[in-house]
Order: structure tokens, then C-alpha cells, then sequence
């Protein structure tokens, strides 16, 4: 009887169970009313005598294996039904991973970027926080020039010498004075002005500008260039150069691109005329190669520049500037698997 018991002692301790039906099986075999160690007492009173201690001995030994197991099964079930809870069914595969979205200014920044490096232009950069000679004066707009008034512009410190740009042709500046002709490059970044905010203009807003310089660089070769320009990122072919006025160009032109009128958002866009102003150009000052120690004797050049947040605007139809920087990300999550 002795040796059946040890054989219950060593099933108990070797028994595993993977749900609480198993268990509760487990406890009513050997603890309920009906069970082992009822029986195994009960024989207690037939056991001889020299028998009895040793015979007690292992069936409470019997009982108190039985009771930690059970114990001990009991709380291994119910830890792994909380991190079920917390976690769910961690067999299962994982949730794929959410994915992110482009700002709608790097958008059209990455497709402008893209354009032109097909036709050889590199990128140039350069610092936020500029002089007076890369922002104003090397553009042909010395101290006191009433052209300075169309840049209302923030003073660092109220220093007249230190400030944040007013555009990206500070960045053309420093790269003609260290580099040799012939340059093709554009040069994308924030700038900012002291204007009023509102839904169409804003106190920092982004640009970028294109700078060619070499030996018989002609108007002609410009308006090439902006026709490549407007028919692949907009899609549209014509355009028109009208006559205007930048301090750092001359002659100089406003380009416009015929967006159409085929639906009453054109009408409201282009006003009821169907060409739409997307940026300034001209052909480089002589004034402005000199001040970069670039011989206009020798070498001529074009340039342009355009707004990336005004682009953005027409491109995705969005109808305040202020969205591109309010952080919304109901708004910025519609720009998923964009360009």
C-alpha cells in the first residue's frame, strides 16, 4: 500500500494542466469527498501497527504534494489569463506597423528638387540667420534703397546688420562667391518677413530659387528652362513672361502658366482669366556678379524664384497657408504614400 502511494506522490508531482476543468479533475481525484486520500485514510485503521507511522507520514505527504500542485497550477493559469487581458493573444501575428506621412511643403520641395536635378542643377544651402551683405547688398540693394521696404524683415537684437533672411538668394550669394562659373544650382529653404498673418500669407514661409551662370547664358535659355519647369509640375505647357522689377535682375519678368478654366475652382484661382502668377525671374545684375567677384564681362547669368508653400497651395487645393504649420494630423495624414 505504502509503494501505491508513492506512485500517487510522483504522478501528482509530475501532472500539468492547461485549463481550470483540468485542475478542478486533479483536486476531485485526490481531495474531494470521494477521492484517494478519503480511501487511503480509511485504510488507515487495517495498516499493522509498525506500519502506521511510516503509512501517515506519506499519505499527508500525498496530500500536501496534491495541495501545492494544485495551488501552484491555479496561479500559472490565472497570470497567463492577465497578460492575455492586457496584451491579447500574443500568438497571433503583430499589427503592422502605421505609416507616416510627408508634410505637403516637402512634397512639392522633393518633386521641385526632382525636376531640376534632371537637368543638372545641384542643391546649395545656407544659414537662416544672415548679414546685410548676403541679404541685401550683394543683391544690388545698398543701404537706403527704397527697394529694401518691400522686404519688411526681423532684426536680430535690433542689430541692422545681423537678421533672418528675407529669401533664398542669400544662399546664391555665398555659393558664387565660392564657386567658379559655370553654377547651376537651387537653393530651397525658409525665410521669413515681418508680415501679418492671414489665410494667404504668413510670417515664415518657404522658397526656392535657381541660379544659372556661365559664358552666354541668354533670356532665351531661361524661358527654356521655366517651360521644362511649368509643363512638369504642373502639366501645363504655356506660359508667359510679363515685364517687372527685382533690384537683383534686369530685365525681369513675372511667369505665369495657363491653368485653365474648366471648373469653378479654376474660375476662383486665376480670377476668371485662366493664368495663374507662380514666380519672379530675370536675367542676373551685372552689379550683383561683380559683387560676387564674377567678371559680367565675361559671364551672364538667369535666375528665379518661386514660393514652395503657394505651389503646395494650388497643387493640393488647400485653402489656408496656416494649415502647414498648425501640426493637425487630420490634415497631415491625407498626404500618405505621397510623391
Amino acid at each position: 500500500m505504502i509503494e501505491t502511494i508513492k506512485k500517487h506522490i510522483a504522478e501528482v508531482e509530475a501532472f500539468t494542466a492547461s485549463n481550470k476543468d483540468e485542475i478542478e479533475t486533479f483536486r476531485i481525484k485526490y481531495l474531494g469527498k470521494k477521492g484517494l486520500l478519503n480511501d487511503f485514510f480509511a485504510e488507515f485503521k487495517n495498516v499493522p501497527n509498525e506500519q502506521k507511522k511510516e503509512f501517515g507520514k506519506v499519505v499527508n505527504t500525498l496530500k500536501d504534494t496534491a495541495q501545492d500542485k494544485i495551488n501552484t497550477l491555479k496561479e500559472v493559469l490565472e497570470s497567463s489569463e492577465e497578460i492575455k487581458g492586457v496584451y491579447g493573444d500574443i500568438s497571433r501575428p503583430g499589427e503592422p506597423i502605421e505609416l507616416g506621412a510627408r508634410h505637403p511643403i516637402s512634397i512639392v520641395k522633393n518633386k521641385i528638387i526632382d525636376i531640376f536635378s534632371r537637368i543638372g542643377f545641384n542643391i546649395s544651402e545656407g544659414p537662416e540667420i544672415e548679414d546685410d551683405w548676403h541679404n541685401f547688398t550683394a543683391l544690388n540693394l545698398p543701404e537706403y534703397h527704397p527697394a529694401r521696404d518691400m522686404q519688411d524683415t526681423f532684426f536680430i537684437e535690433k542689430n541692422p546688420d545681423v537678421l533672418l533672411r528675407t529669401h533664398t538668394s542669400t544662399v546664391q550669394v555665398r555659393y558664387m562667391e565660392e564657386n567658379k562659373p559655370p553654377i547651376r544650382t537651387i537653393s530651397p529653404g525658409r525665410v521669413y518677413r515681418n508680415e501679418a498673418i492671414s489665410a494667404r500669407s504668413h510670417c515664415f514661409f518657404h522658397q526656392v530659387e535657381g541660379l544659372y551662370v556661365d559664358k552666354g547664358v541668354s533670356f532665351a535659355d531661361l524661358k527654356q528652362t521655366l517651360q521644362y519647369f511649368t509643363t512638369e509640375m504642373f502639366g501645363k505647357s504655356k506660359i508667359r513672361l510679363r515685364p517687372s522689377y527685382f533690384p537683383f535682375t534686369e530685365p525681369s519678368a513675372e511667369v505665369d502658366v495657363y491653368w485653365g478654366l474648366e471648373t469653378e475652382t479654376d474660375y476662383k484661382m486665376t480670377k476668371g482669366t485662366g493664368w495663374l502668377e507662380i514666380m519672379g525671374c530675370g536675367m542676373v545684375d551685372p552689379n550683383v556678379l561683380r559683387n560676387c567677384n564674377i567678371d559680367p564681362e565675361v559671364y551672364s547669368g538667369f535666375a528665379f524664384g518661386m514660393g514652395i508653400d503657394r505651389i503646395a497651395l494650388l497643387l493640393h487645393q488647400i485653402p489656408d497657408i496656416r494649415m502647414f504649420s498648425e501640426n493637425d494630423l487630420r490634415f497631415l495624414e491625407q498626404f500618405k504614400s505621397a510623391y
